[in-house]
């Protein structure tokens, strides 16, 4: 297993996210991304997991909710990855798949999309 300090990590999720087209990032909205070392053991090899109402699904009674939730695993991308530069291809791709999820994007079409 690769090994990599807990600051590098989240700064690779950071830069995924800068990565980000703008006009994108502008309309995200009540989400927070977190970094975890595991997932929990019912998946334990779970890259990263949307938790919340993708935009597509909000109407009107979407007020004062708790964030939505992403959060990407460390132990498992650590553990998946042969070198650094994989840990900073998957940590890039599985932001990208878990805010595509934040955006009602499911795991099918992002699959054909290559962001699966």
């Amino acid at each position: 297993m690769l090994e990599m300090t807990r600051d590098s990590f989240e700064e690779l999720v950071s830069e995924a996210l800068d990565r980000i087209p703008p006009e994108l990032t502008r309309v995200m909205d009540n989400v927070a991304v977190f970094v975890e070392d595991e997932p929990s053991a019912d998946d334990p090899e779970l890259l990263g997991l949307y938790e919340g109402t993708p935009l597509t699904e909000r109407g009107e009674w979407y007020a004062g909710v708790l964030p939505d939730r992403i959060t990407i695993y460390m132990g498992p991308t650590l553990r998946y990855c042969e070198t650094a530069q994989d840990v900073v291809h998957e940590v890039a791709v599985t932001v990208v798949h878990e805010v595509a999820h934040h955006f009602g994007i499911g795991d099918a079409r992002l699959h054909e999309l290559g962001w699966g």
